[in-house]
């Protein structure tokens, strides 16, 4: 193995493809993030306050204006990863004495609560150690330094990356605001159906110019493995059952999950009245009636509820979450 194959490999060094605008225009969005922060806390806080969480705020400039559309930049996780991690530290800091295991206690307490409330932070991880390690000029806010300034900083910049991201179109943020990509009609592919290789994964991330935080050997995976998975038999009229759940397999706000409540009688199986209440997504708390074959082309498949979101019932664990997990 040459030396750049085992850097590449093993250190994680990978080719950006990024250009040099997107580049420049991250680093001139977390200048503007830092400097907006510190003078909106500044203004509400003495400079020592206005400190305090800083560090942590910095690290969430990466996020919020490197990698705009990754899943931990996002404003639920943003937001409640700080508050989450503020509370746990302000928590620990008080109920124990030695500050090693505090800091400990906080960060994996912190990590636990932000997987529960779905905001994975990294920076939170931080924000739960300057509550511990802060000093007494943190340990005297108390519980205040969850609201200032952490609350105050989080919303500080949110609104910043908001504003800043807005006049770039291939920079959104919330990502909720991206547009979908619809194909020209009638536009051919260079591969059969199922047929995409890294190159053209590796050409597709270089024309959205946006650092992503998954390489071009991850997608090819996860395509593979989705592949595989959509070319199971689709349900039958047959297959459908009392008490069960099923998806349609959309995104957004078209995702939808109904419980079958009932099966009507009859020889074709195609044609019995399928009862059903939609339980999570569009239309939830709705109940309606159609006919076994016109569920059967609604549903894309059985899901099942865990602890915090549906996934497919045929799905080894973890197994597929659905996207609009929600309800």
């Amino acid at each position: 193995m040459s030396p750049a194959s085992f850097v590449n490999r093993y250190l994680g060094l990978t080719d950006s493809s990024v250009g040099h605008v997107e580049r420049l225009v991250s680093g001139l969005g977390g200048f503007c993030g830092i400097a907006g922060v510190y003078a909106i806390s500044a203004w509400w806080l003495d400079d020592t306050a206005a400190m305090l969480i800083m560090g942590s705020m910095g690290s969430s400039a990466v996020l919020l204006f490197a990698v705009p559309h990754g899943p931990l930049s996002q404003p639920w996780p943003l937001v409640g990863g700080h508050l989450a991690s503020a509370a746990v530290g302000v928590a620990a800091a008080a109920a124990i004495a030695d500050p090693l295991m505090a800091a400990g206690v906080a960060v994996g307490a912190a990590i636990t609560l932000m997987y529960y409330l779905r905001c994975i932070h990294p920076p939170g991880g931080a924000t739960a150690m300057i509550a511990v390690l802060g000093g007494d000029g943190v340990h005297d806010l108390g519980w205040q330094f969850v609201v200032t300034p952490t609350l105050l900083n989080g919303l500080a910049i949110l609104a910043i990356a908001i504003a800043f991201n807005a006049p770039f179109p291939w920079r959104r943020y919330p990502r909720g605001l991206t547009r979908r990509v619809v194909p020209a009609p009638g536009r051919r592919t260079r591969h059969p159906a199922g047929k995409i290789s890294q190159a053209d994964l590796v050409y597709a991330l270089s024309e959205m110019d946006t650092f992503l935080d998954v390489s071009e050997n991850d997608l090819l995976r996860i395509y593979e493995l989705a592949t595989e998975h959509s070319r199971r038999p689709a349900l039958s009229p047959g297959d459908i059952r009392v008490g069960a759940f099923y998806s349609n397999g959309r995104y957004g706000e078209e995702w939808s999950v109904r419980e079958v409540t009932g099966i009507g009688g009859g020889k074709d199986a195609a044609t019995r009245p399928v009862s059903f209440r939609v339980v999570a997504g569009h239309g939830r708390r709705r109940d309606g009636e159609v006919r076994a074959a016109r569920f059967a082309d609604w549903a894309a498949y059985e899901v099942e509820r865990d602890e915090t979101s549906w996934r497919r019932a045929d799905a080894p664990a973890p197994g597929h979450v659905e996207s609009g997990s929600g309800g």
